[in-house]
């Protein structure tokens, strides 16, 4: 079966996934792909797209944000979609379920989502061996962080176990400090909280790198939702520890707008269309903070080619969907690999 032939059949599923639980239609589509897989051939992709970013070669700027698929259950088969990477995670030292159902609710009129899943995973031991079994090329990035009881004093040791145990199988590591969902977890995006988890992940990469011989980048993702000084002194931070990257953004907590369309007292962040413009300014600030050299991932409501090229020219060099891949499926990157300009015979947009 030819690749436009796969991904027809996926598009006319999407209105009746629309028709379910947005948790359980997640399920349900990451189930289909697996059953797709084999039939799926990666859509073409031109060679000029390809670049390196953090010292590692990527086919090109589009890749899957962490959360569409925590435990890497379906890695193969959403890589098979064409992401130049795929970011696993959120994952924890231990196993946990994460937040009472119902945790995540559609947005439709405003092309959002909104989640408070809490880390529902299958613990770090898991996600490694389905790394293992994995025969997904493409970067893969793992994102870690703390059990919900792990107190903030103690956080840095959950981050340090995870990223021991991913070490050998991860192309870069994500530190999660910003999800909305897991209690003060972004009081850790503060100085005191952030240089305390990055100077033991650090060491213990030294560490690592020595044991594997192998030095894997460390990135760090960072909320919308901070003010124009608080990203100045975050900025300074990564730049003065020597991180390797930042992530821009998590979804929003700023949920004023949406409460009518919400259960009562509903909580959790806010991503889709409603977030572009918080990500945009985020990825802006940084860059002007961070220099030109610095990398950066623009992700948060990317829902259309020109969402994302406007990631690209507010200082993004990759790129990362979630929502946009959630409610438009594979349309979304196929159009996004076009205007980059695959196939079209034109040099990219974003030279490389």
């Amino acid at each position: 079966m030819s690749w436009r032939a796969t991904a027809t059949i996926a598009r006319a599923s999407l209105p009746i996934l629309s028709r379910l639980d947005p948790e359980t239609a997640h399920d349900f589509g990451l189930a289909a792909l697996d059953r797709l897989r084999f039939a799926w051939p990666s859509p073409p992709v031109a060679d000029r797209l390809s670049l390196r970013c953090f010292g590692l070669p990527f086919a090109h700027r589009l890749g899957l944000a962490a959360g569409f698929d925590k435990n890497g259950d379906h890695l193969d088969a959403l890589g098979a979609i064409g992401f130049s990477h795929i970011e696993l995670g959120t994952v924890t030292p231990r196993p946990q379920p994460g937040n009472p159902k119902p945790r995540m609710f559609r947005l439709r009129a405003a092309n959002g989502l909104v989640n408070r899943m809490g880390f529902n995973n299958k613990g770090v031991d898991h996600l490694v061996e389905r790394l293992a079994q994995s025969r997904y090329a493409g970067v893969r990035g793992i994102s870690i962080g703390k059990n919900f009881d792990t107190p903030n004093e103690q956080a840095e040791q959950d981050y340090v176990t995870c990223l021991a145990k991913v070490y050998a199988q991860a192309d870069y590591v994500a530190v999660n400090v910003s999800s909305p969902n897991t209690a003060r977890l972004r009081e850790l995006q503060a100085r005191d909280g952030l240089e305390r988890i990055l100077g033991a992940l650090l060491e213990a990469r030294a560490s690592l790198a020595r044991e594997h011989g192998k030095r894997v980048p460390l990135l760090v993702k960072v909320a919308p939702d901070l003010a124009g000084e608080q990203i100045t002194a975050l900025a300074a931070t990564l730049r003065n520890l020597g991180v390797d990257g930042v992530i821009a953004t998590n979804t929003s907590n700023d949920l004023s707008a949406y409460r009518e369309q919400l259960p009562k007292d509903q909580a959790g962040g806010l991503s889709g269309e409603p977030l572009h413009a918080l990500s945009l300014e985020a990825i802006a600030r940084l860059r002007a903070e961070l220099g030109r050299e610095f990398p950066i991932i623009g992700v948060g409501g990317i829902m259309s080619a020109a969402h994302a090229l406007d990631s690209l020219r507010a200082g993004a060099d990759l790129l990362q969907i979630y929502t946009g891949f959630a409610y438009r499926g594979h349309v979304l990157v196929e159009e996004i690999l076009t205007a980059l300009g695959q196939g079209s015979g034109a040099t990219p947009v974003i030279a490389t």
